[in-house]
């Protein structure tokens, strides 16, 4: 039955029973009206109005369902369904408001994948130009600077060391922005040897205490399994320097229950609700592309956590 004539049909037993007690009730209308036959009309409406909501509330429930849906569905967080039930118009809509969002969650991974492949090769290009351009000039620059000063006399000479060792601070923040924008270590040595660098860079340059807690004989991920935890990773601690105020943060990597988890925990400030910004959209994005979930909890005085659960490669037969 349509959703028509389901509204239709309700409302009509309700206004037939209605006639019908009025046919056939002993109730009657006097002109003026009597405050007994007002008090039996104004029930009897009453009466009317409750059973013909209740009856609709009814009819019309799978609708604020979809409704509901539609006002928190997330594609980053897919998964999110209603069950189907009883036939008409109705169920047929659900299932059409499921079929849309698989569809759009297939989408959605599609073009995030290709979002984060262009922005990873884009970050290889900038990492290269910075290390062949910029690099390379800075040495020279170096050199240039080293020869002055052992030509030149006392005051000249310390103003010229002095500018010697700007630059070569300078050469060594260049040369930790191309390690951030292309982790050649992760490509070299694997997962472990590139979180191991990016958290002792990270101490190093944030005076923060960060503790590892590797499990050891991790098995392989793929290319873009490792490259999703090191991103997801690189997001955490940046964030925790940033917002958490926190004096201490663990990195564990674990492998349990066929995959791998990468978790970050600070004991900064914590907040009550995550407001999702960029960074942490663009981590459920990564998660998305690899089939893992993301899981983010923080309370307040206590801390935050980022745990990334990513299930292991299928082997190939």
């Amino acid at each position: 039955m349509s959703l028509f004539w389901r509204v239709f049909g309700l409302n009509a037993v309700v206004l037939g029973l209605a006639t019908a007690l009025l046919l056939w009730a002993p109730v009657t209308v006097s002109v003026p009206i009597l405050l007994t036959e007002a008090v039996v009309l104004l029930v009897g409406m009453g009466v009317m109005l409750v059973a013909n909501g209740a009856l609709l509330r009814w009819g019309l429930a799978p609708l604020a369902r979809v409704t509901a849906l539609m006002t928190t569905v997330d594609l980053l967080r897919p998964g999110q369904r209603l069950p189907v039930s009883g036939g008409g118009e109705v169920p047929e809509l659900i299932r059409t408001f499921n079929a849309m969002l698989e569809r759009l969650e297939s989408e959605r991974a599609v073009s995030s994948a290709r979002v984060l492949l262009a922005q990873e090769a884009e970050r290889r290009r900038i990492a290269q130009e910075l290390h062949d351009e910029v690099g390379q000039s800075m040495t020279a620059v170096l050199l240039v600077l080293g020869r002055a000063a052992d030509d030149a006399d006392g005051p000249l000479r310390e103003e010229l060391h002095q500018a010697q060792e700007i630059t070569r601070g300078s050469l060594d923040e260049v040369r930790r922005l191309v390690r951030r924008l292309r982790p050649g270590v992760l490509d070299d040595l694997g997962l472990v040897s590139a979180l191991s660098s990016l958290t002792q860079d990270f101490a190093t340059h944030t005076g923060l205490r960060v503790v590892r807690r590797f499990d050891a004989d991790l098995p392989a991920l793929d290319h873009e399994g490792e490259l999703a935890l090191y991103r997801v990773a690189q997001e955490s601690l940046t964030n925790a320097a940033r917002h958490a105020g926190a004096e201490r943060l663990e990195v564990a990597l674990q492998c349990a229950d066929g995959a791998v988890t990468l978790t970050v925990t600070d004991d900064g400030r914590g907040i009550e609700e995550v407001h999702e910004g960029a960074g942490i959209r663009g981590m459920r994005e990564r998660a998305l592309l690899i089939g893992a979930r993301l899981d983010i909890t923080s309370t307040v005085g206590s801390g935050t956590r980022v745990r990334l659960t990513a299930p292991l490669p299928r082997k190939q037969s």
